[in-house]
C-alpha cells in the first residue's frame, strides 16, 4: 500500500487539545451531529472524503502551515461548523472546529 494512497480508509487522530476542547464544547446537538459525521468520515477511503459533496473538503489557503505539514483543510462537521484538518498518511489530524464562515 502506497504512503497517501486515495482507496485506503481514512483513520482518525481526534488528540489534539484544540479539537478536543472544541468538540467537547459544542452543545448536545451539535456534539452528536459532529460525532455522527466522525464516524462516516471513518467508514470512507480518502476518495471518497475528497469528492464527499456534505463535507466540502476544501484546501485553506489563508494559514501559516505548521512545519511538515503541506496544506490545512477544512470540512463541514455539522451544518453550522467546519474543522481544520490535515492528512497525514492515512490519517486526518482534526485541529479545530470553528463556525462556517457562510452561516447566519
Amino acid at each position: 500500500m502506497a504512503k497517501n494512497d486515495p482507496d485506503t480508509l481514512v483513520r482518525l487522530d481526534l488528540n489534539n487539545p484544540v479539537f478536543q476542547e472544541n468538540l467537547l464544547s459544542l452543545q448536545k446537538t451539535e456534539r452528536l451531529a459532529a460525532l455522527d459525521t466522525l464516524n462516516k468520515i471513518r467508514q470512507l477511503t480518502w476518495n471518497q472524503l475528497y469528492c464527499d459533496n456534505g463535507l466540502k473538503w476544501e484546501k485553506v489557503f489563508s494559514v501559516k502551515l505548521p512545519a511538515g505539514v503541506d496544506a490545512i483543510y477544512s470540512l463541514r462537521i455539522t451544518r453550522s461548523r467546519r474543522a481544520t484538518a490535515f492528512r497525514d498518511s492515512d490519517f486526518i489530524r482534526l485541529l479545530t472546529i470553528a463556525i462556517a464562515p457562510d452561516h447566519n
